[in-house]
């Protein structure tokens, strides 16, 4: 084995939005692993838009560190056991990615024990889709939903999972006339909202004459605006995300702003809940379960684009919030 491996580590705190030059490519020894940890050689890392936040150091209502200049990048990530406590040659799932090796202590590794027929499938953000439809917004049979930033690793799966609960119609949000087409012909929306096509709230009056019953929302400002007004009586609303805020230059990436008509809110008795995993700590099993239903049954897919080879991994989360990805955003190594 290499006495070296390469990580990816922040140079420094991105004035705007982060470019390649805020990350280098950086060699370190293989960790040792010590008393409870184990050596992984990594797989597969997600890059996801919250490390946005993290790099832009306002965390304070998140559970996680800041970043801060010099250090590694992580998240979620799969990878082989090498060495220590656990079998050889065993997939494990952790939160050392951005690197080709990792030394997590033991408690922080899960087993993959083939709940799901491709275990890169373990790195699909569809948990808190699931979780938002089924604990908060509580889809049901015929509803009209709308999903916003629909062609992202959370709204690829939103759509789908609102399908198989029952929704009649399924509209979502995007910027990309090529990936409104990939949602209505690989992912059965119903129709898209282009941003920037249009006012949102002329294209969703197109798009959902009868009105909108859940809204799944990952993106706010504008768009969150315009679901209220287009917003049936009763409409459930359920936010798990915040990319307006996070991909905006002008913003570190832990605040996102939206003006919301309370009036409307009030008279035609709109519910507006945000979603967090921690509040709900049943739901990952339980979509896991049904997840690896869907996909052997071919009910679901699990749209990403990968990037092949860490040497491409600096440039991998300015890619993403530059809206190169349709999907996940999965580094393949």
């Amino acid at each position: 084995m290499n006495t070296t491996h390469r990580l990816v580590r922040l140079v420094r705190r991105p004035d705007g939005l982060p470019a390649p030059g805020d990350f280098t490519l950086a060699a370190a020894p293989v960790p040792r692993p010590e008393g409870g940890q184990v050596l992984v050689r990594n797989t597969h890392f997600l890059v996801f838009p919250g490390l946005r936040t993290l790099i832009g150091g306002e965390t304070g209502d998140v559970p996680l560190p800041p970043l801060h200049p010099g250090e590694p990048l992580f998240g979620p990530a799969i990878g082989e056991v090498v060495d220590g406590p656990l079998e050889k040659g065993r997939l494990v799932l952790h939160l050392q990615g951005w690197r080709e090796y990792a030394a997590p202590a033991v408690a922080e590794c899960r087993l993959l024990d083939g709940t799901l027929p491709d275990p890169v499938a373990h790195l699909a953000q569809g948990s808190s889709a699931y979780g938002a439809l089924t604990r908060l917004a509580g889809v049901r049979e015929g509803d009209t939903v709308f999903v916003t930033g629909a062609a992202g690793a959370v709204g690829t799966m939103a759509g789908q999972i609102a399908r198989l609960l029952g929704a009649a119609r399924v509209i979502g949000s995007t910027g990309s006339p090529d990936k409104a087409r990939r949602l209505e012909r690989e992912l059965g929306y119903d129709a898209t909202v282009l941003r920037g096509a249009a006012p949102i709230g002329e294209q969703l009056a197109e798009a959902a004459p009868d009105g909108i019953d859940v809204v799944l929302d990952t993106v706010g400002g504008e768009q969150l605006t315009a679901a209220v007004r287009a917003a049936n009586r009763g409409a459930r609303f359920a936010l798990v995300g915040a990319l307006d805020g996070q991909l905006s230059p002008d913003r570190a990436g832990g605040s996102a702003p939206a003006v919301l008509d309370t009036y409307r809110l009030l008279t035609r008795g709109i519910t507006i809940s945000g979603y967090s995993g921690v509040d709900h700590p049943d739901v990952e099993a339980e979509w896991e379960a049904r997840l690896g239903d869907w996909l052997r049954a071919g009910d679901i897919r699990f749209p990403y684009t990968p990037v092949r080879g860490m040497e491409h991994a600096p440039g991998a989360l300015p890619g993403l919030i530059s809206g190169r990805s349709f999907g996940a955003t999965i580094v393949e190594l």
